[in-house]
């Protein structure tokens, strides 16, 4: 059973990553044409940097002593990239420089629909292994309940 509770818990934090990965490419997508004058500050584009979630060797024999399995998943990090300004050239403009080019945040919208469509689709997957963990247990249960 306790391989049972470390699958959800693995697959619960997946969907969290997922989730935090289409916020935050329908945060930089809705950025993307966000101008900005000369010299002032751009919305900077931000990535998810997701890392396994490991004990230290104290929580981990802690764990093991009490018959549980290690702490497992993972956990998301949000970073600012640093992609350079996208440059349009909008002499009428006037957020225009002196050479006539306006300043955009650099975010590639083809990359952050592919995330976001990525990010949304290993959340269903996610929830698929989630739900398929919990019927297990019920049927665990079930079938423990029946002597």
């Amino acid at each position: 059973m306790a391989g049972l509770w470390e699958s959800l818990a693995i697959s619960q934090s997946g969907m969290d990553v997922e989730q935090l990965r289409a916020e935050v490419a329908a945060r930089n997508i809705a950025n993307a044409n966000v101008a900005a004058a000369p010299g002032a500050l751009l919305a900077k584009p931000l990535r998810v940097m997701a890392q396994p979630v490991s004990a230290g060797f104290g929580q981990a024999l802690a764990r093991a002593e009490a018959g549980l399995p290690p702490p497992g998943g993972i956990r998301a990090v949000v970073v600012e990239s640093d992609a350079p300004a996208r440059k349009v050239l909008e002499p009428s403009s006037p957020l225009a420089d002196a050479q006539g080019y306006v300043q955009y945040a650099g975010v590639n919208t083809l990359e952050e629909m592919f995330a976001l469509t990525m990010a949304v689709r290993s959340y269903e997957a996610n929830v698929t292994a989630f739900n398929a963990g919990r019927s297990m247990m019920q049927k665990a249960l079930e079938i423990g309940g029946k002597q």
